[in-house]
């Protein structure tokens, strides 16, 4: 097997993003002007990388952030629902309260302990989203492109981590995600990661 390089970036900032409310897959929002901007400042640092393919999940924002080397390079481009966010259920279009706050915290502790089949109202639950990330990375696995961009979501990127790292699925919350954080891996067998969450690209 030849050697795979895997460039994962969450997507760039979005209105629901600065205003801290939950998205999540049910909710297609637009970059805002930042997030445009951060993805500009991306393809500045890595436009002329010779990337075979780019997979974005189906969700604007994240096709907006790699919009720029599909545009600019026409490079291959796929897209898949496989790497969509999490399903936020009732909780999604709304802002932050102590009663979401409270229900969200329940269900992290839930998850801390191995109980991976509990959600939100109308939510996925971790074990749903472990086992569509699991099809993608199998997925691109099998893939003959050997340089891929992937973009995809907060949630959805702790999933892949761990999945990507054989890691236990209450390491999902150890992982940092900021917008346009770049989490690079190498493939032979197994997956190493060179650069988790790097924002050096990123001009404050």
């Amino acid at each position: 097997m030849s050697k795979k390089e895997l460039y994962i970036i969450r997507h760039g900032q979005t209105d629901y993003n600065k205003k801290r409310i939950i998205q999540g897959s049910g909710v297609d929002s637009d970059l805002n002007d930042r997030g445009r901007q951060q993805a500009a400042m991306f393809y500045d640092k890595y436009g002329a990388m010779d990337f075979d393919l780019v997979i974005s999940s189906r969700l604007k924002r994240s096709y907006q952030t790699v919009e720029p080397f599909l545009k600019k390079n026409k490079l291959p481009y796929q897209s898949t629902p496989l790497i969509n966010e999490i399903c936020w259920g009732v909780h999604e279009g709304k802002e932050g309260n102590l009663f979401l706050k409270k229900a969200y915290e329940e269900m992290i502790n839930e998850w801390s302990v191995g109980n991976f089949d509990v959600s939100l109202e109308g939510a996925e639950s971790a074990r749903e989203l472990s086992d569509r990330v699991t099809r993608f990375v199998r997925y691109i696995s099998s893939l003959p492109e050997e340089r891929i961009l992937i973009c995809t979501h907060g949630r959805t990127l702790r999933c892949l981590m761990c999945v990507m790292k054989g890691q236990h699925l209450r390491e999902m919350e150890s992982y940092s995600h900021d917008n346009t954080g770049l989490f690079l891996a190498e493939q032979l067998s197994d997956f190493h990661f060179i650069l988790e969450n790097d924002t050096s690209h990123i001009i404050h």
